[in-house]
């Protein structure tokens, strides 16, 4: 799919780095107390180097210097009544020394018996808004989360978070909420407790694992914090609490760090992680006959941050072995479906390598320009990855990427063609522009034996007022041997307004287009989008606010201008002060298929043009309480025939340690030239014995496809950054002869982080 031996040469003459954007905060003052200068500026303090003064990373704040240092305590409400004080005390302190940031917090409750802290797992407490603005909101547990932005840039940042358990969180932003990456994972350290007057905790934030600019003098940081108290379904934040532009995620808007100075520098700087993996696997092969092997393998993974805030990332013989796998999911669609990326080493920064356009939020992402699960993973399985390297960073006023992937080949094996090694690389650049705005090239390359493919393209956004994002963007593609050569474009805007939302995105994807390093949903397409919404927030039935979006769509081919979808439909979005919340949408439409698809086995979609009409919901209750369940149904007019969708999932938290989540969704479809029925039921079970020990098990079954699997991990995190996984993965496929085996694997994998 990709093209150009100018980036493939510029990549190999500078080894693809990998590394984290990071973020940090602290503020240098001396032992004794500091006043704070002004409403948006919190100053830290520099710790003495009396032994004492040493933070105990227990959760308690109990130390005799945490009440010599001042406390920040004005935080506003952003819901239920924005700008109104908090309804509970809070108290932040941050301190420093050569070693860490240390942030502590005292999360006071009226009623200390209703703080809600039922997770101990990482990465649960805040999830991404579903809606796509780039918000993280909490989930079912009290929270307390950090922002900083090092290199006050006012775009980027890196979040830190956590509950009473003390269980870990970390995210980075990019550019204010248009990327934000959730499983990136820093090597950092909390632990939190219950309190007789609410909980606390405490953060030491090691200065190894933030990236911050190397300036002489005390040059001011971005930061801000986050308390969500579940109980009254409450959020409350130090600045940008606005529910206009306000967030988390709106870094441009947070306070500033004072303070600092003397930072450490760390030398060579460099991280090595090394891997050893033991395991068995056994395989169906053509004759049915079941091949067992042994996998034995070790690698590293390298970092260096070769100047401030750039990094370096080198991996060889890289190995996946412990990510969960993909949920099941039915394909109702002529599409092919759209899997989220689970490997490490492609999440961290992986921000920065976003170009395209996401399109609408519930949907698959109309084009991207680079998808890194293009690489390792094919309709064979996983490809091996010989070896990687990234860099990534801060460079002055601009935002940099780079990375070059090599895959090995693949031989032929039963029913799938032999794969040639690969080389993927891209190069990335976006320049700041004002405080919050940017301009952008991005170059992607995917070259092989046979097929080589490059897209290039530019793109902006540019943050009108506080609450309008507009972002463009213009790509042309250019394939050997394969055509290809095809222009492909978006605009669009989403605003975000206390009362008032709007989303609209126009683009077109030509009919040469090509992206094999990518993920285009559809060629020669060209569509409209535009949604329009209020919000009321009525004192009655114990409703906290409701939402009423009306919009549409049209689309068209490019080539010819002939129509191919268009709807208009409304969506509403009550949510009550219990947290509760339901989304009812109705849509009138048309769709037309161009060309005869396959929809199930002996299930034929012929051309024609069809009614698309449809009446959905989905919603679930309060995660705050010990049950809680969550629907969703559709009734639609489908090719010609009826397609009728229900799903249902419940997760019961019988104690910190242990929950599960049941669930079901079925999907009852009949078109003229037959019927079917597509059950996905799954159960999800997650057992922690502590913060860093916990087990997670999925077992799914696809009806349709015949599918039966099971996917087993535990992880213990021995040390921070270092890890034990142990995977048990096995496959059955519903054939004549039963449940018969697909393939089973057993893998052991050990990783232990070595800092020089």
């Amino acid at each position: 799919m990709l093209k150009c031996g100018c980036v493939a040469d510029l990549v190999r003459q500078a080894p693809v780095w990998g590394s984290v954007i990071a973020a940090a905060l602290a503020a240098p003052v001396t032992a004794e107390a500091q006043e704070v200068p002004s409403a948006d500026v919190l100053n830290a303090v520099r710790l003495s180097e009396d032994v004492s003064e040493r933070p105990q990373i227990d959760g308690r704040v109990d130390e005799l210097f945490w009440e010599r240092v001042p406390a920040i305590t004005d935080f506003l409400q952003q819901n239920p009544i924005e700008s109104d004080p908090a309804t509970e005390m809070t108290e932040v302190r941050v301190v420093y020394d050569d070693e860490a940031l240390y942030v502590s917090v005292r999360a006071f409750h009226s009623r200390p018996d209703q703080v809600v802290s039922r997770i101990m797992q990482r990465d649960r407490i805040l999830e991404l808004d579903p809606f796509g603005r780039g918000e993280l909101q909490q989930a079912g547990d009290d929270v307390f989360a950090i922002l900083l932005d090092p290199f006050h840039d006012h775009r980027n940042g890196v979040v830190f978070a956590t509950n009473p358990n003390g269980a870990e969180f970390e995210a980075l932003i990019t550019d204010e909420g248009s990327s934000v990456n959730i499983d990136w994972r820093g090597v950092w350290e909390v632990a939190g407790t219950r309190t007789p007057n609410g909980w606390s905790a405490e953060f030491a934030i090691p200065w190894r694992t933030l990236r911050y600019p190397d300036a002489s003098g005390e040059e001011p940081w971005g930061i801000n914090f986050f308390r969500g108290i579940r109980s009254k379904n409450e959020q409350v934040y130090w600045r940008s609490w606005e529910r206009e532009g306000g967030g988390l995620q709106r870094v441009s808007r947070a306070g500033h760090l004072s303070g600092l100075s003397d930072l450490p520098r760390q030398g060579l700087n460099v991280e090595a992680k090394p891997y050893g993996l033991l395991g068995r696997v056994q395989e169906q092969n053509s004759s049915d006959v079941l091949n067992s092997s042994v996998d034995r393998a070790v690698g590293v993974d390298l970092k260096s941050e070769i100047a401030p805030g750039l990094l370096l990332d080198l991996t060889f013989n890289t190995d996946f072995a412990q990510v969960e796998v993909d949920d099941a999911q039915v394909n109702l669609t002529r599409f092919n479906l759209f899997f989220p990326e689970k490997r490490d080493f492609f999440l961290e920064n992986s921000g920065i390598f976003a170009f395209g356009n996401p399109g609408n939020p519930l949907e698959p992402p109309a084009y991207q320009m680079f998808f890194s699960r293009q690489i390792g993973i094919s309709e064979n399985g996983s490809v091996p990855i010989v070896g990687g390297a990234r860099l990534t960073g801060r460079v002055g006023s601009q935002t940099v990427g780079f990375m070059s992937v090599l895959t090995d080949e693949v031989p032929a094996a039963s029913g799938f063609q032999s794969i040639d090694r690969e080389l993927f690389s891209v190069a990335r650049i976006k320049r700041d522009v004002g405080e919050t705005n940017y301009i952008g090239a991005m170059v992607v390359d995917r070259r092989g034996n046979e097929a080589t493919n490059t897209v290039a393209g530019i793109d902006g956004q540019f943050l009108v007022g506080q609450a309008w994002v507009w972002n463009a963007s213009l790509t042309r593609s250019f394939t050997e041997g394969l055509g290809g050569d095809g222009v492909a474009y978006h605009v669009g805007y989403r605003y975000g307004g206390d009362r008032w939302r709007s989303f609209l995105n126009h683009y077109a994807v030509g009919a040469e287009s090509e992206a094999s390093a990518g993920f285009i949903t559809r060629t020669d397409y060209r569509s409209t989008e535009l949604y329009n919404g209020h919000t009321w927030r009525p004192s009655v039935l114990g409703l906290r606010e409701v939402g009423l979006f009306i919009g549409g769509k049209y689309a068209s081919t490019v080539t010819d201008n002939r129509m191919q979808d268009w709807q208009v439909g409304f969506l509403t979005t009550p949510t009550w002060r219990s947290g509760d919340n339901l989304s009812v949408l109705g849509n009138l439409g048309e769709t037309v298929v161009d060309e005869v698809f396959e929809l199930a086995p002996d299930v034929e979609v012929p051309r024609g043009r069809y009614n698309n009409n449809h009446v959905g919901w989905f919603g679930g209750s309060s995660r705050a309480r010990q049950l809680s369940a969550e629907v969703n149904g559709m009734v639609s007019q489908f090719y010609g025939g009826s397609l009728v969708s229900a799903g249902v999932s419940a997760t019961m938290v019988l104690s910190p340690r242990f929950s599960l989540t049941p669930g079901l969704n079925r999907n009852v479809a009949e078109v003229p030239s037959g019927e079917f029925t597509a059950d996905i039921s799954s159960l999800r079970a997650s057992f922690s014995l502590s913060t860093r020990l916990f087990v997670n098990a999925l077992v799914q079954h696809n009806s349709l496809a015949g599918d039966f699997s099971t996917n087993v991990r535990f992880n213990f995190i021995h040390r921070p950054g270092s890890d034990l996984y142990i995977v048990f993965t096995e496959n059955r496929s519903d054939d004549i002869r039963g449940w018969s085996l697909t393939d089973r694997g057993f893998v052991t994998k050990l990783t232990y982080l070595m800092r020089f």
